[in-house]
């Protein structure tokens, strides 16, 4: 079956993502290199608060980085296909009731909270359209296609030749009666959540990973220095400030974050995944080994 593609406008999108995780990174390795120094206080919250600000946003911007990348609009005899990231919306074209520019609305269409170029995404209400999902990159380029459940906001690079092939399709009749198909990234974590040994390990990582974070915050102003490991020639190193010990829940989250994440995009396959169980596993290991390190570093004499 013949298949045309009309992908998003990308290049723009990605080095905006790409820019925006690299000053998030860096602002993140500025408050921890602060926080290897600070005392307890009022610096050492404001640091801490620096890295966590910093590093949350981090995963959605890579997220949105990678949907941008697979994002793409597929035309074909039957059904468009609509793909973002891990959403994938397929709409049989005997369902599409018109495609026209938003430009041609009386009444305006208001873009989704925050958008960027190669992120315009999320549900607007429209008085005359109802609810509008928007899978677009450029603001700027939105074409609307309606059904009769709801009006999507595409954005493909050439918006002319994307509307000149789909009437020149529509006027060619179906071939075969396609079926509509909705996948949304939380139908992948809701699949996960009902295997119970995937639930186990995800809340055994969160678990220790909430624990070790309030264990290493009360600890840390009972203590004036701790050694975090040991040289060449097996002795300690040299103790250092009690607050270093703020790195361990922070590298534990980051990594049980990733681990997390990696075992979502593995688990969409049905023979990858026992891959993303084991990934999970070793998430789930490595926040009980931080844990155990803690135990290690504070019951350890200087």
């Amino acid at each position: 079956m013949n298949e045309d593609h009309y992908p998003p406008s990308k290049r723009l999108g990605l080095l905006i993502h790409i820019a925006l995780v690299l000053v998030l990174l860096g602002l993140a390795g500025w408050g921890i290199w602060n926080l290897t120094f600070a005392e307890v206080g009022p610096n050492f919250v404001i640091f801490l608060l620096d890295v966590l600000l910093a590093l949350i946003p981090v995963p959605l911007f890579i997220y949105r980085a990678y949907a941008l990348m697979r994002a793409d609009y597929i035309l074909d005899r039957d059904s468009l296909e609509i793909r973002w990231g891990l959403r994938d919306e397929d709409i049989p074209l005997t369902d599409i009731e018109w495609l026209r520019p938003a430009s041609d609305l009386t009444t305006p269409l208001r873009l989704p909270w925050l958008p960027i170029p190669g992120a315009v995404l999320g549900l607007r209400r429209h008085s005359d359209l109802g609810v509008v999902e928007f899978l677009a990159a450029d603001p700027k380029n939105i074409l609307l296609v309606a059904t009769s459940k709801r009006v999507y906001a595409i954005s493909p690079t050439n918006a002319a030749k994307f509307a000149q092939t789909f009437a020149r399709t529509i006027e060619m009749g179906s071939l075969l009666p396609a079926k509509s198909k909705s996948i949304y990234p939380s139908f992948i974590f809701s699949r996960a959540w009902e295997n119970p040994l995937a639930r186990f390990l995800w809340l055994a990582g969160l678990f220790l990973n909430i624990g070790l974070a309030v264990w290493v915050m009360l600890t840390i102003p009972t203590l004036n220095q701790v050694s975090l490991g040991f040289g060449p020639t097996g002795a300690a190193l040299s103790p250092s400030p009690a607050s270093q010990l703020i790195l361990l829940p922070i590298e534990s989250a980051l990594l049980f974050l990733v681990g997390l994440f990696a075992g979502m995009y593995f688990y969409r396959w049905e023979n990858h995944r026992v891959l993303a169980v084991i990934i999970w596993a070793s998430s789930a290991l490595t926040s009980l080994l931080f844990l155990l390190a803690v135990l290690f570093i504070i019951s350890t004499p200087i």
